[in-house]
């Protein structure tokens, strides 16, 4: 089937190449980020689409009718297609589930150590030429709450509890895992860290409400590498303001990349990353490998 790849990143077309990685003489690669109307001279004739982080609108979907499946490179395809008006075209959404999920627990426990030791604030005032030594907190001891138990969270929560965290892990059906807690807010109740690690549907938006953001030890840190749409912005911001939450590190927003003047720039108690939990070199060959094998299953 004709197929093209719609958005390939330089770290992806790096590894692909590097490791000599195969490409079927089927697909065409696109490197880049393209428009909505790049996008519909891109589909023009083909029946497969592969998505890395482009959002395929309704438009595009009319705009190509030969389109008859969408290969979402990752698990949070409804970010970037709705489901429901793909399948009124009769366009088939396949995902890639379990390629990072190592790279992005590895991720989300980097984030809690620089948190948790300012290191972000420390970089940014040497570099400004302020030498200001600040104290920080050891992750041994605290508890973390680790929402949700797919394959990234169930390897956050193994990485937590191997440094001594106390962890308690809630996932929406039971698990068989030794940190399991079956309800979420005995999970938040009292936490020094809260790690997300949920998909983002109609279930789970908002989750993270003003009544649950109470719940954890006042002036904890927040981690967040699945959905920005898990979390009441407004009352993360203000909760922010007041030390209710003593630090958020994010790699997930509601609007990517950040435009100038968004709040998150300017709180000292914020540490950032680019939505970048997932890109490891390990990670994009395995993410290709599986790329492949929903293609040619088709």
């Amino acid at each position: 089937m004709r197929a093209v790849f719609v958005d390939c990143t330089e770290e992806l077309s790096y590894v692909i190449k590097s490791r000599n990685l195969p490409v079927p003489d089927a697909i065409r690669i696109n490197e880049g980020n393209p428009t909505e109307a790049d996008l519909i001279a891109l589909c023009a004739n083909a029946e497969v689409v592969l998505v890395e982080h482009t959002v395929v609108t309704p438009n595009v979907l009319d705009a190509c009718p030969s389109i008859r499946a969408v290969i979402f490179m990752g698990t949070g395809a409804g970010t970037y297609i709705n489901r429901d008006e793909a399948a009124r075209r009769g366009v088939d959404v396949y995902t890639t589930p379990g390629y990072g999920d190592r790279s992005v627990a590895e991720h989300a426990l980097a984030l809690a150590f620089a948190a948790a030791r300012r290191i972000a604030e420390m970089d940014r005032q040497i570099r400004s030429g302020i030498w200001s030594p600040v104290g920080g907190l050891q992750l041994k001891g605290q508890k973390i709450a680790v929402l949700g138990m797919g394959g990234i969270g169930t390897s956050m929560a193994d990485m937590a509890a191997a440094i001594g965290m106390r962890v308690a892990a809630w996932n929406r059906t039971k698990r068989d895992h030794a940190a399991f807690v079956a309800d979420i807010d005995e999970a938040l109740q009292d936490a020094n860290f809260v790690s997300l690690h949920l998909t983002l549907n109609s279930q789970t938006e908002g989750i993270l409400d003003r009544r649950r953001l109470a719940l954890p030890a006042t002036g904890f840190i927040l981690i967040n590498t699945a959905r920005a749409g898990l979390i009441e912005e407004a009352t993360l911001l203000e909760m922010l303001a007041d030390g209710r939450i003593g630090h958020a590190a994010l790699d997930v927003f509601p609007e990517e990349p950040l435009r100038q003047g968004n709040p998150y720039v300017s709180l000292n108690n914020v540490t950032l990353t680019a939505h970048a939990a997932y890109m490891t070199a390990a990670a994009y060959e395995e993410l290709w490998l599986r790329t492949l094998k929903a293609y040619t299953s088709l």
